[in-house]
């Protein structure tokens, strides 16, 4: 029988959740939950779904399914939803140790590129002519190689770029995030509205082969 005042739990689910294969998936794990503390640890470990190697590595748990588990277990409660109706679970393998090979390769790669990047847009520009130029009009002398300008034009490239990524190996020198890492972030997110996508849409399939 219903009670005359019913709790209300409140739900704020998560984005994305990381799991391993074969473990099973609580509410507490995809959830932000307040409610009445006697509720709480149960709904906590209310188990919600484990994951099948036919699922591939990305599931998608919908709102609608939490609830009707919720309702299984306390059906006077009261819900409030907050945030995305949906979230995230991606099954992932024990991470395994870095290759120091392949990071090397990676690093060597990516330094070639980019001082072959900046080399070859000095020449696009003739950078090298300018600075003869501007020590020129300096000095009045005309010299091949202008080191006073080069060295701290040099020097001024690799703090230009510390400064624009806004990091010195694991330090950051403020609280704003990096272009780098707002590329990053729209990237995921749009890898996420996409998977949503796709599997509301595997989702609709089934329903209808159902039907």
């Amino acid at each position: 029988m219903q009670q005359a005042t019913s709790p209300t739990l409140y739900i704020r689910l998560r984005k994305r959740v990381s799991v391993r294969p074969g473990q099973s998936v609580h509410l507490g794990q995809i959830a932000q939950l307040l409610v009445d503390a006697e509720y709480e640890p149960a709904l906590r470990q209310l188990w919600v779904h484990k994951p099948e190697a036919h699922e591939g590595n990305i599931i998608l748990i919908d709102m609608l399914m939490i609830v009707k588990k919720i309702k299984e277990m306390y059906p006077f409660l009261q819900i409030e939803h907050f945030g995305d109706p949906h979230c995230l679970i991606e099954v992932v393998e024990e991470r395994k140790p870095p290759n120091l090979l392949v990071i090397g390769v990676v690093w060597l790669l990516l330094f070639t590129g980019s001082g072959l990047a900046i080399m070859n847009f000095h020449a696009d520009v003739s950078m090298a002519e300018v600075h003869q130029r501007i020590y020129q009009l300096l000095t009045g002398h005309r010299v091949e190689h202008p080191l006073l300008l080069q060295i701290p034009y040099s020097l001024g490239i690799g703090l230009g770029m510390m400064v624009f990524f806004n990091h010195l190996f694991k330090k950051k020198f403020n609280e704003e995030p990096s272009p780098l890492e707002v590329e990053m972030f729209m990237y995921q997110e749009n890898v996420n509205y996409y998977v949503i996508m796709e599997e509301y849409g595997k989702m609709h399939e089934k329903e209808n082969k159902h039907d």
